[in-house]
């Protein structure tokens, strides 16, 4: 085992931009601009959200839409097949996104909101939502497997347009009644789930595939791996950057003016993610999966589909209320917490995989 860092590690440091270095920086400011323009400028919310995609606003999905395309544009799609013959790890990919996080988020939402029943709905439907986006970004920071994120995000998204609405069915009605508990009705269509997935995972794996497919034939793989790649890369975090401030702007008046909820809807999704990835992250070291496509296995699983949730919960439940405003606390606490997991995952990394080989 390896305690400390490596040479390689730190050849691997010197290499990253400034950017990349103080990404944790560039997040917290970003969160910090994208509240003060909120509070300062409270129509701005209504501008922002003027033109949407489906349900979700045109400048966050433009923001996903940039910080996706770079990740999937690095994507050796030829390597795809081998990545999904895999089936230990796309077993555990399936029981841990729609057994074990639905169920763990269904029971930290009645454990610690059990008086506040919007909260709690919201963060039950945040839990259904599996992720099809950010995770790519985290994925790619923690140096995991592009080839295996790409066919995780794809089979969850199959799975999670033809169970969304089932799984929602069952933990907010089915369940509570066997329990005793209070219920609630999810009434969301099939084709709305389909049009998010299509558009947040068609429109940028497209365009990362037939960017790949155009680049090799026409400048060659050493071109595209070296000259065009480093060009396009800093794109993704500018396209993160920029997704969290008008994430935060949008609802910039509402989270400084509602403090107190806020803070009661961060604490169970603290404890989700953290747990979702320790325990993912556990399992797959118990069954000896290599570090890259261990590291894949634990961001897709502690990973939301914040876009899908936001839609649900405003299409349901209308835009002030609580389901929504749980919904939109999701991204604004993943974020943060996710990058936060980047640096324990690189810890991992030097501390249990001697090799880094993966």
């Amino acid at each position: 085992m390896v305690t400390s860092s490596t040479p390689d590690e730190a050849r691997v440091l010197g290499r990253l931009s400034t950017l990349d270095r103080f990404l944790p920086v560039w997040i917290l400011l970003a969160m910090g601009l994208g509240l003060l323009l909120g509070r300062l400028f409270p129509d701005l919310n209504d501008g922002l959200d003027t033109i949407k995609i489906g349900s979700v606003s045109l400048p966050i999905a433009l923001g996903l839409l940039a910080m996706m395309y770079p990740v999937l544009a690095k994507v050796r799609y030829s390597k795809v097949g081998e990545v999904a013959a895999d089936r230990t790890m796309l077993v555990m990919s399936l029981v841990l996104n729609w057994l074990i996080g639905p169920a763990l988020m269904f029971a930290l939402a009645w454990l610690m909101l059990p008086n506040h029943p919007e909260y709690r709905t919201g963060l039950i439907i945040i839990g259904l939502a599996r992720c099809i986006a950010m995770v790519l970004i985290w994925n790619d920071l923690a140096c995991g497997d592009r080839e295996a994120a790409v066919v995780l995000v794809a089979m969850n998204s199959v799975f999670q347009i033809v169970a969304y609405s089932v799984l929602g069915y069952f933990y907010l009605s089915v369940l509570p009644g066997w329990l005793g508990l209070e219920s609630d009705v999810l009434d969301v269509s099939m084709w709305e789930i389909a049009r998010i997935v299509l558009v947040f995972l068609g429109i940028p794996l497209l365009a990362g595939y037939l960017t790949r497919l155009w680049g090799e034939k026409a400048k060659g793989i050493e071109w595209y791996e070296n000259s065009f790649l480093p060009r396009i890369g800093p794109l993704a975090l500018w396209g993160l950057l920029f997704t969290v401030v008008v994430l935060f702007a949008l609802q910039g008046e509402t989270i400084t003016s509602q403090p107190l909820d806020v803070a009661r809807i961060a604490l169970p999704l603290l404890a989700y993610f953290g747990l979702m990835w320790v325990v993912s992250f556990a399992l797959g070291f118990r069954l000896g999966m290599g570090y890259e496509r261990n590291t894949t296995l634990a961001f897709t699983a502690a990973s939301n589909n914040f876009e899908l949730a936001i839609a649900v919960s405003i299409g349901v439940y209308g835009v002030t209320s609580g389901q929504a405003l749980a919904g939109v606390v999701g991204p604004l606490i993943e974020v943060p917490v996710l990058v936060g997991l980047v640096y324990v995952a690189l810890w991992a990394r030097g501390r249990f995989y001697s090799d880094l080989t993966g």
